[in-house]
């Protein structure tokens, strides 16, 4: 196995890593545990056990052996291919590939059933695209015992992903610029980027990162168990799904060993306090580094930098990799996902603190979201095949773009609609042929008013989301997608535990959700919609909803038909005709002359990088400008806060742990060239310029 399983995880003493700084910053508080602390992190990783989140020793031992067969496979690959190039006899003796580790496994927090995450690095004159995706895939199907090999050579991380005696294995491939590649072949130094290209630099880039990691935390015991902690926290509140747009394994790390890196003393109780503490107060979209971010002229790969690239501005939600070439590892982050987050931070907050006052146990915390009792409508998304093999890879495409569902809806009414992915899939037992369903709740945006009886009318967007997704490469017939607008009183029985609905708590009233407001695109002291009147308002008598509460949402015709949706539908507003968009209705923020956006030439997007892992940062589309950070311009001190001084600055005071308001300061070179680019983008504003999209620009 490569060098990088055999990193150090000595952490150090108390006294050392009082004195020693970690990160950026100064630790935020060196005190060690009291006696409550101690108790409190037994508890803690008493239940963790009892929940079921370590594999066993057999288990452990299966994934071991796994590693050393198909590391065998691929050095006698690697020498079959020396051998016919017609290499000396000592080169083909020689011949080596060596395969790494990385994500859960090699930090050491993965659990029961998890996948492998495995790197195959290889001489110069072995290359990807024949010799690994044809060579190697057909020495693997061959293997019995091998099943589900798909290999997706056009990833923006390219992969072969196929099960190993059932461990599900995704392996990924590095050639080197070396022709004969040592068995402790150290990829942590940056030697080994030279003479690559950026699709290998991304392959390695997950070995590199955790190697890092590890390195950069005090203390690699505790930060596992706070990491494997947070990991089931978030999948139990339904936060976690890198490709939805909300936290993965990779963001929690990073976010976990800053947390350590404040608190080099503490213990995994009070880690798990200080997270929620910290990232409740965080100033978003101020980054999250483990360390200075490095820039080598020499190699030239790109790197994330707010002050050089206008659309590493548009990130949320910046969580940095701390190996070269650093990179936002949460692009996919929206401005409704990092308000579900937020709001689950601010959640599991007052729980931390209930539970160090000893009012409440850890179980607590780790109650399963209820997702379908928190909104009154929902959009279902149903993705069927006509085989199984056909549905696995239909439904990893569709999943990769429901994150652009989300945000065409918010950008066309005007981010006053929000929408809550729900990362999971259920499949309902009674449809014989292949099928899933993912769902999305809806909500008015906090604060909003409307007038009775106003609608959204989201019909066109879903056109537009189903035009994007059946423009998928491999599309076979019997592949379809389907997507309804259901209320709360309807979700199918499927999807709760056991086919039954759990008895829903009343509501308190809300006086801030009555009352009469202007259209999605009117200012708040009422004034008249730019839009002229493009929303559709229903009649006095059309049914007995005439509330702002009881706002709908009207789905596609051609995803409902004429079933009966008891009253919760009205009859469908005629389409305003849209110069650009034929058969499509224009979005309620659109001009009343029909003419083109100016933002519609960024978001054009090529394809290449899409696939079923999610978009890559180079082709990510633009998310929404506004944010829920505020309506502040681009010349203001948000967008100041997030582009100065990356590699030295602070965004925690370190005077006293419970003060976390510092902020970085803006260099007066970086806030001229800001206030001169703000000049020149009022067009990003949503206030400023209603967004209209053709359906050539959705990419």
């Amino acid at each position: 196995m490569g060098s990088t399983d055999n990193a150090s995880e000595a952490s150090g003493s108390p006294i050392q890593n009082a004195v020693k700084q970690y990160g950026i910053t100064k630790p935020l508080s060196s005190a060690g545990p009291t006696n409550a602390d101690l108790q409190r992190t037994a508890e803690l990783e008493k239940f963790l056990v009892e929940a079921g989140l370590y594999e066993s020793e057999e288990e452990t031992t299966k994934r071991q052996e796994v590693l050393l067969e198909i590391e065998r496979i691929c050095k006698e690959w690697v020498k079959q291919l020396t051998l016919q190039r017609g290499y000396t006899d000592q080169m083909v003796e020689e011949a080596n590939a060596v395969i790494f580790t990385f994500g859960s496994y090699r930090l050491g927090v993965h659990g029961p059933g998890a996948d492998l995450d495995t790197l195959c690095v290889g001489p110069s004159y072995v290359n990807r695209e024949e010799d690994f995706f044809m060579v190697l895939h057909d020495l693997l199907a061959e293997n019995e015992e091998v099943s589900e090999l798909h290999p997706v050579p056009d990833a923006h991380v390219p992969v072969m992903k196929f099960k190993f005696r059932g461990i599900s294995i995704d392996l990924l491939y590095a050639s080197v610029s070396l022709l004969v590649v040592p068995q402790d072949l150290d990829i942590s130094q940056q030697s080994v980027l030279y003479n690559i290209d950026e699709a290998t630099v991304r392959s390695l880039n997950g070995c590199r990162v955790a190697d890092m990691i590890l390195r950069l935390v005090p203390d690699v015991k505790s930060f596992r168990t706070t990491l494997r902690c947070l990991k089931y926290w978030a999948k139990r509140r339904g936060v976690y799904s890198n490709v939805t747009g909300f936290l993965g394994g990779v963001n929690l790390a990073l976010l976990v060993a800053r947390v350590c890196q404040f608190y080099p003393n503490a213990i995994p109780s009070m880690l798990v306090s200080r997270f929620f503490r910290v990232y409740t107060q965080w100033r978003w979209p101020n980054p999250v580094m483990l360390c200075a971010i490095e820039a080598n002229e020499e190699l030239g790969f790109t790197v994330w930098d707010p002050r050089k690239f206008h659309g590493d501005r548009k990130h949320l939600m910046p969580i940095i990799t701390p190996a070269y070439p650093c990179m936002n590892s949460s692009y996919n982050v929206s401005s409704s996902t990092l308000r579900v987050m937020m709001e689950q931070f601010n959640h599991a907050n007052k729980i931390c603190q209930e539970i160090e006052m000893n009012k409440a146990a850890w179980s607590v915390l780790f109650e399963q979201h209820q997702f379908f009792e928190a909104y009154k409508n929902y959009l279902q998304v149903e993705v069927a095949a006509a085989d199984v093999e056909d549905h696995r890879l239909w439904k990893g495409w569709v999943e990769s773009r429901l994150r652009q569902l989300t945000l065409k809806i918010e950008r066309d009414t005007c981010y006053k609609l929000q929408c809550h992915p729900y990362p999971y899939e259920f499949t309902d037992p009674s449809k014989q042929v292949p099928h899933c369903a993912f769902f999305m709740g809806l909500s008015r945006k906090e604060g909003v008013q409307v007038q009775d009886g106003q609608q959204f009318d989201i019909r066109a967007t879903v056109d537009e989301f189903r035009l994007d997704v059946n423009m998928y490469m491999y599309w076979k017939p019997g592949m379809e997608v389907y997507v309804s607008h259901i209320r709360r009183k309807n979700i199918p029985s499927f999807v709760f535990p056991e086919g039954y609905k759990r008895p829903r708590p009343v509501r308190a009233h809300n006086p801030d959700r009555s009352g009469v407001a202007a259209s999605p695109c009117s200012q708040s002291d009422g004034g008249a919609s730019p839009a002229g009147g493009s929303l559709k308002r229903k009649r006095d008598g059309d049914n007995d909803y005439a509330s702002a509460k009881h706002q709908k949402w009207i789905p596609p015709e051609s995803d409902l038909g004429n079933q009966d949706m008891n009253g919760d539908l009205m009859p469908c507003p005629v389409r305003a005709h849209h110069p650009d968009r034929p058969g499509v209705a224009a979005s309620p923020c659109s001009q009343s002359d029909g003419g083109a956006s100016p933002a519609v030439g960024s978001l054009k997007r090529k394809r290449d990088g899409d696939n079923d892992y999610g978009t890559s940062a180079k082709h990510q589309k633009r998310g929404s400008p506004e944010s829920d950070l505020g309506n502040r311009d681009l010349s203001g001190d948000l967008m100041l806060a997030s582009c100065s001084k990356l590699n030295g600055d602070t965004v925690l005071s370190g005077n006293e742990e419970g003060t976390l308001a510092g902020d970085f300061e803006p260099s007066n070179a970086l806030e001229a060239a800001l206030k001169a680019h703000a000049a020149s983008s009022n067009s990003d504003d949503p206030q400023k310029q209603p967004l209209r999209l053709s359906l050539a620009s959705t990419a």
